[in-house]
């Protein structure tokens, strides 16, 4: 929703009142990051599966990695992302909640590479996560990750 300064009432952006298995629907988004870039949301479509962009303006997503739908923890997948970020170059980077693990995917590619975590692994040890839950990037790229079940914040140094 998208709310003017001291107004009551806004307007919808993205998604509508129904959860759905189509490009006009979410299903139960986590997060989104704004690329001002394209002028468009990325949005962690948590049931859904499946990282997508909607440009505003729009009525309908496209998707940017995932397959909506489809729970799994291949290169291509997710198992809830749960926030997305991206860094100055236009990669993006997705938490993927269940997996355990930090998804890296370069600028326009849908097949994505694991940089945090072990898929399908949860752990307390240094490179595992349980349900890691939240990502931001510092000027110099260093990933910080809420490390939601082990009670920690987890930082990964860039490489």
């Amino acid at each position: 929703m998208s709310y003017l300064p001291k107004a009551t009432s806004g307007t919808r952006v993205a998604g509508g009142n129904i959860t759905g298995s189509n490009n006009t629907t979410l299903y139960s988004p986590w997060a989104c990051h704004f690329d001002s870039i394209t002028k468009s949301l990325l949005i962690a479509n948590g049931f859904g599966r499946n990282v997508v962009r909607w440009t505003l303006g729009n009525s309908y997503w496209t998707s940017m990695a995932g397959i909506l739908g489809v729970p799994s923890n291949t290169a291509m997948t997710f198992n809830e992302p749960i926030d997305v970020t991206l860094d100055p170059m236009g990669n993006m980077y997705v938490a993927d909640f269940r997996n355990h693990r930090i998804q890296f995917f370069s600028s326009n590619q849908l097949n994505g590479t694991t940089i945090a975590g072990v898929g399908g692994q949860s752990g307390p040890n240094a490179n595992l996560l349980n349900m890691p839950s939240s990502i931001i990037l510092d000027n110099q790229l260093n990933l910080y990750v809420a490390d939601w079940s082990n009670h920690r914040i987890q930082k990964f140094v860039r490489y």
